[in-house]
């Protein structure tokens, strides 16, 4: 994978860290290069107010041209908790950053100020230990209905000028019926599937490693694709990769995230706000809903690291409150009934 950042724009306590994060923690280049962008975006903010320059002044240029490669032990030491305050507040402030981002920016400043102070001991102070980070808003994850989902299905199989037809379908048969990540998805090699057919091991967060079972509308759309997949065999750049581009490598997050874009608009499903996560988020809740799938089982399915996160997906059966209500015991009272 291609770095995101160059790291020879960085100090050189940041690079030790990085190769802290990719090695001995075994992080994926994505996470360790974010952590690169957020710790080179903080130094930035740091030196343009040691300069005595007010960040919020500065334009987006100048901003990206200060230099940290001389940012060493002894500046790193010297910030408080109270100037990491007001980075998450420049962040919010000028840089109209979500609380994901903020919360992932000071994610990275807490780990490395950590790793200076417990993993290397260059430091006694963690000026970040104690600060906690953004609030999440409880949201509802959004998802697509059981009538929905069979409707963008269905606009694949009916897209019979699609060249990739069978492709495509594979990818979102196995998005709706296993709630795998975008990532792990276009991960897969065709080594991961078992010889039957009846599962396949994805590289989750964390480099964690799981087994996702198949059912039958899984296997039926691999079976209609692989055939076509392995016609081309001789102009495949990655002969073990499942899904290929046009150009016979490995597909791209985009260009699934655009397929995926097509069939919802195809579907007449645009305006739902879905993406591929959501179809994550989608085979999660009509698991739970339909499938009455316990919860601790879904945990596994999905891959999370905590049972918190899953039982976001036990709130979103609006069935469920339905029949609740309806179970009520008054739910049949009528004000006249009670009149003599």
């Amino acid at each position: 994978m291609q770095k995101l950042i160059d790291y020879d724009e960085l100090p050189e306590l940041v690079k030790r860290f990085i190769t802290y994060k990719r090695t001995a923690q075994e992080r994926s280049q994505k996470t360790v290069d974010e952590y690169a962008l957020d710790l080179r975006t903080f130094f930035r903010y740091m030196m343009l107010r040691q300069n005595g320059t007010d960040p919020e002044t500065v334009s987006e240029e100048d901003f990206a041209g200060v230099d940290i490669t001389g940012v060493d032990l002894e500046f790193i030491g010297s910030i408080t908790a109270q100037e990491i305050f007001e980075f998450l507040s420049f962040a919010q402030n000028a840089r109209s950053n979500k609380w994901s981002t903020r919360a992932r920016k000071l994610s990275a400043i807490k780990s490395f100020y950590k790793y200076l102070t417990v993993s290397v001991h260059l430091l006694d102070n963690d000026p970040a230990k104690n600060i906690e980070g953004p609030q999440k808003k409880k949201t509802l994850p959004k998802f697509l209905s059981l009538s929905e989902s069979e409707r963008l299905l269905r606009a694949v199989r009916e897209d019979e000028l699609s060249k990739t037809r069978e492709r495509d379908y594979a990818i979102i048969v196995l998005f709706l019926n296993c709630g795998m990540r975008l990532s792990e998805l276009v991960g897969i090699n065709l080594s991961d599937i078992d010889r039957d057919m009846e599962s396949l091991r994805v590289l989750g967060k964390g480099a964690k490693e799981r087994l996702i079972y198949l059912n039958d509308a899984c296997r039926a759309a691999l079976r209609a694709y692989l055939p076509i997949r392995n016609a081309d065999e001789v102009q495949m750049k990655d002969k073990n990769a499942l899904f290929l581009s046009s150009r016979h490598s490995r597909i791209s997050n985009k260009t699934v995230q655009w397929l995926v874009y097509k069939y919802l608009k195809a579907a007449g499903l645009e305006n739902k706000g879905c993406s591929t996560h959501k179809l994550r988020h989608t085979a999660a809740t009509l698991m739970y809903q339909s499938g009455n799938v316990d919860v601790r089982v879904l945990k596994d399915i999905l891959g999370h690291e905590q049972l918190n996160t899953t039982q976001i997906y036990t709130h979103v059966s609006d069935e469920n409150m339905k029949r609740a209500i309806a179970a009520n015991p008054l739910a049949s009272f009528r004000a006249e009934d009670s009149e003599e």
